[in-house]
């Protein structure tokens, strides 16, 4: 009895210092715990709480004091109009708007929580650049050169800000501060690459190959590429799959860039991806295939499909970590209408099935976004209509607020959690 009671107390002991400090690089074995459960990570990362729930510290009462002071402000990149619209969404008006790069495409929380970046990929350009923003006063600094940020994550020990150079089929790992470029990883079987997750114990990346139909597996220990495995609705019928291979062979660009022409027709085009709250599965999302892929981390394969909506594009798990949103963008094509017809599913992670699903009232485009720190509210680009939605994560119901010209990878801020991962807030 004296010993059970010893681990508990333990255990709390340690949760709270883990809380309190969450760049502690302990490991929960090392405390002499259960090696059943502990999670080994790699050095630097922030200890895992709960081996079962890698959203835990996302909770909505779990803001970081890092965060303190900053405005509660919704950042919408305007892809077309290169500027990004500032909502305050107590009175879901735009504040302010004032210009960035050239095609902002995401915001970006940085790893220690303190600037959010703009990613300006300069699309068919070579002029792409970062912009940060300081999220206590709401206002940009100036930009930095980089080559085609398409997309924006961090290692996940805070120590390398890691850019997705789409059209160049690349990783670029940079300083997280001034983003002096320090080693690039090629991806050469990932045309359009462009959205990850990272494993639990930040061992691995999956990233998403848009124009390739498949996804790529990062070892981030040993910096090398290990897999890249196509997904589709078919991923149990061998046949179909060898049909697959070879039309996407053919349609998919040859040497990376943004040639849209050249991918009509391609049968997968993967978009956002996201990690069940276990970390041994990864949800993703694909704008042909009109759902979700389930695929497992080890051995790396795809095991399940969902379907969801016209043009599933973002995810982002719900505040208690038991729902993924799924925004279906309602077009199957990179370039899409207003009003179609687009809305937002609901995933209950436990059963892998689909529980809700939210239209919205004559029609839209809903793209990127997330949910608020508190959770009742899902913030969602909306990509063709010119227009940002907030969802009612109890009701469904949608208010719309007019932005700049193509809205894309917003970013709802602050939001909870002791570190970002990237993208517009993939935080843990």
């Amino acid at each position: 009895m004296k010993k059970t009671l010893l681990c508990t107390l333990l255990g709390a002991l340690l949760a709270s210092a883990y809380a309190q400090n969450p760049t502690s690089t302990a490991s929960a074995s090392a405390s002499g715990l259960s090696n059943a459960t502990a999670i080994a990570t790699v050095p630097g990362m922030p200890a895992v709480i709960d081996p079962a729930n890698l959203y835990s510290e996302t909770t909505s009462s779990k803001l970081s004091p890092a965060v303190a002071g900053s405005l509660e402000r919704v950042y919408v990149p305007n892809r077309s109009s290169n500027t990004v619209s500032v909502i305050d969404p107590a009175t879901l008006q735009v504040i302010d708007t004032f210009k960035v790069g050239i095609h902002p495409q995401h915001v970006v929380p940085s790893w220690d929580l303190k600037t959010l970046w703009v990613a300006n990929n300069a699309e068919g350009r070579t002029d792409g650049s970062l912009t940060p923003i300081d999220p206590k006063t709401g206002k940009p600094g100036p930009n930095i050169p980089v080559d085609d940020p398409y997309n924006l994550y961090w290692s996940p020990d805070g120590k390398y800000a890691i850019v997705v150079a789409e059209a160049y089929k690349r990783l670029d790992f940079r300083d997280p501060r001034t983003m002096k470029l320090e080693f690039s990883l090629p991806t050469p079987e990932c045309a359009g690459i462009n959205h990850a997750d990272f494993s639990i114990d930040g061992k691995f990346a999956i990233f998403t190959c848009e124009f390739g139909g498949s996804v790529t597996k990062i070892d981030m220990v040993n910096r090398k590429v290990m897999a890249t495995i196509l997904v589709h609705r078919d991923f149990d019928k061998p046949a179909e799959m060898e049909k697959i291979r070879k039309q996407i062979a053919q349609l998919s660009p040859k040497h990376g860039g943004h040639q849209h022409g050249a991918i009509r027709g391609m049968p997968a085009m993967p978009q956002d991806i996201r990690a069940a709250p276990n970390g041994k599965t990864f949800y993703v999302a694909d704008m042909v295939a009109d759902g979700v892929h389930i695929v497992e981390l080890e051995p790396f394969r795809q095991i399940g499909y969902i379907p969801t909506g016209v043009g599933s594009h973002g995810l982002y798990p719900s505040r208690d970590g038991k729902s993924l949103y799924v925004a279906n963008r309602g077009s199957n094509f990179i370039r899409g209408v207003p009003r179609g017809p687009g809305g937002v599913a609901v995933i209950d992670f436990a059963s892998r099935k689909v529980v809700a699903n939210w239209p919205i009232p004559g029609g839209g485009s809903p793209d990127m976004g997330n949910v608020s720190a508190d959770g009742k509210w899902l913030w969602l680009s909306g990509r063709y209509d010119n227009v940002v939605y907030r969802f009612d994560t109890t009701t469904g119901a949608v208010d719309k607020v007019k932005v700049g010209r193509e809205p894309h990878g917003l970013t709802v801020w602050p939001q909870p959690g002791r570190y970002s991962l990237g993208h517009t807030g993939n935080l843990r």
